[in-house]
């Protein structure tokens, strides 16, 4: 019999690639989603969709018994739903904090424990790094998010260490780009206007982690005895300035010059603040906002990954310049499909 696989949140973007991927390598997977979940990129009829209405867990127990492949379940889970951006802190603690604990608390009282259960946060759940020294952020740093967020996610992750009967696994992955993500494509589609804007003067050091690198991490940290019970920081192993990104998307696109616009720190916080509150009053999530601001404002997001690479040979194979240049080439294919607007 292949693997069992569930992956819950596998509607976005990085859902695509960890489904696809499950499949490449002889998983039988099986998706959980809304009902309202877009699933453009889970077209692959090998899939098995679970549906799943996160805000009653009756109706969660019960897509879970009627959907297992055996009453024990199945052998892995990866957890990748999440919020990133909500109207108010008590969104973040639901989706982020109170869908996975409830989740979790199902599967134990069903006795649908997996073999391991690999649960997707961030690198913003330790919060800001050494800013004097540039330090790099490790395993070991002692969290202290300053964002929503991030604390939404370091509820969970202090949560799965109140467990230890249950075989837990922790990412905590820095800025992940490719085909199809949203945030950095608004960084390319400025540059590609002849614009980058950035907020503050001192020095920053920007990471990254290209989607296929994250997901293959994945599989091959479920599948090592020495993950369990271990937090992770997915990165490349490398830090980068704003402007050798800027320069390495300019030539990507052909883009001879570009404007670097320097905010500082105090109006890109009002911007922010007047974003956020427009947003509370629409009851819509905005893009730009104080948690926003922060992760912007943060200057050093360098990283050791030496703990992965030492427990399950972690070593990123797609450089920035890479992954820069198989994401600008989508975002060229799908301007072109679209008769070049931006």
């Amino acid at each position: 019999m292949n693997k069992t696989l569930l992956i819950i949140g596998a509607g976005g973007f990085i859902g695509g690639f960890i489904a696809a991927e499950g499949l490449r390598r002889g998983y039988d997977v099986w998706v959980g989603v809304r009902e309202s979940t877009s699933r453009r990129y889970l077209t692959d009829p090998r899939l098995k969709f679970v549906v799943f209405d996160y805000d009653d867990p009756d109706k969660v127990e019960q897509a879970l018994l009627a959907n297992a492949p055996t009453p024990g379940g199945w052998q892995y889970i990866i957890w990748n739903l999440g919020a990133t951006k909500c109207a108010n802190f008590s969104m973040f603690n639901l989706v982020n904090f109170m869908y996975p604990r409830t989740f979790v608390e199902t599967l134990r009282r069903n006795g649908m424990t997996p073999d391991r259960f690999l649960y997707m946060s961030s690198l913003s759940a330790v919060g800001p790094g050494d800013e004097k020294d540039y330090t790099p952020i490790t395993s070991a740093t002692i969290p202290d998010p300053n964002t929503r967020y991030g604390l939404s996610k370091i509820k969970t992750e202090t949560y799965l260490e109140t467990l230890p009967d249950f075989p837990w696994t922790i990412f905590r992955p820095t800025g992940v780009y490719g085909p199809h993500e949203q945030d950095y494509l608004m960084m390319i589609k400025s540059i590609d206007s002849h614009f980058d804007f950035g907020v503050g003067y001192k020095p920053q050091l920007l990471t990254f982690i290209y989607v296929d690198d994250l997901v293959n991490a994945m599989y091959d940290a479920l599948q090592s005895p020495r993950t369990v019970h271990r937090k992770y920081i997915i990165s490349e192993d490398k830090a980068y300035t704003q402007k050798e990104f800027r320069r390495m998307v300019a030539d990507e696109l052909g883009v001879k010059w570009v404007i670097p616009v320097k905010l500082p720190l105090w109006a890109a916080y009002v911007a922010s603040v007047v974003s956020e509150k427009w947003g509370a009053a629409k009851m819509k999530a905005m893009t730009l906002n104080t948690d926003k601001f922060r992760i912007m404002k943060q200057r050093n997001w360098s990283c050791d990954i030496s703990d992965a690479t030492r427990d399950f040979g972690f070593k990123p194979k797609v450089s920035l310049r890479e992954g820069l240049h198989r994401t600008v080439e989508a975002y060229l294919a799908e301007k072109a499909a679209k008769g070049g607007k931006k």
